[in-house]
């Protein structure tokens, strides 16, 4: 019988060398080198990830997995999560398993609600990245924010 892991949350990374995100190309592809190659097309995921107020990266968070076209959110994990690692500023990922990166309106309402529960937390929702393994779609360039 496998024994259940328990999830920690720490305060240092043990990283000297931090990963600082500039854009959202740089998003993007650290993210992609964190996604599954597997999974990328066939099953969508979401993830977050956390930042310092450098914009450096203290981790990415795998917080759920659904089926084809949809996964579930929940704002509670969201900030939970970004509040116990300290974080300053978060970026929302998904990936859309068809390859088009165009954001729905379930896509456009939950990032609209992420962000105005992550300003009364003062952590900032910087970014939502909608990705597939040939390209992105960024809410920020995109001026959906």
């Amino acid at each position: 019988m496998n024994a259940i892991k328990e999830i920690k949350v720490s305060y240092t990374s043990g990283n000297t060398d931090k990963i600082k995100i500039n854009s959202s190309k740089d998003s993007y592809e650290l993210l992609l080198s964190c996604w599954s190659k597997h999974l990328i097309e066939f099953q969508e995921e979401f993830k977050v990830l956390l930042l310092n107020r450098n914009h450096q990266v203290l981790g990415i968070y795998p917080l759920s997995r659904g089926g084809v076209s949809g996964t579930i959110v929940d704002a509670k994990l969201v900030f939970s999560v970004a509040l116990k690692c300290n974080a300053s500023s978060i970026i929302l990922a998904h990936n859309h398993p068809s390859g088009n990166i165009k954001p729905s309106e379930a896509d456009k309402k939950l990032t609209l609600k992420l962000k105005q529960a992550g300003n009364y937390l003062d952590i900032m929702v910087i970014d939502h990245i909608i990705l597939s393994k040939n390209g992105y779609l960024s809410f920020a360039d995109e001026l959906l924010m």
